[in-house]
């Protein structure tokens, strides 16, 4: 089975947890300083978070960076 790449796998994750958690969106920009483009870009993996922003985005949304990098069931994306 080939390996998903990296930032379309945050981006699943991210969305996953981030509606998990009942957020938008926006009101996850507004609550955590990232903006909306911004988490949007994240989701569509259109963007290469650093380690930091891992942690940050993580700690935003209660769950460990781990969670952000976890391997997806193939049968769970789109």
């Amino acid at each position: 089975m080939p390996r998903m790449d990296m930032r379309r796998l945050v981006g699943l994750n991210f969305a996953r947890l981030r509606k998990d958690k009942g957020f938008t969106q926006e009101r996850f920009a507004e609550t955590s300083g990232f903006t909306q483009q911004y988490v949007s870009d994240l989701e569509r993996g259109r963007r290469n978070p650093t380690v930091v922003t891992l942690f940050h985005l993580a700690s935003a949304l209660g769950v460990t960076p781990a969670d952000l990098v976890a391997e997806v069931d193939p049968s769970e994306t789109d």
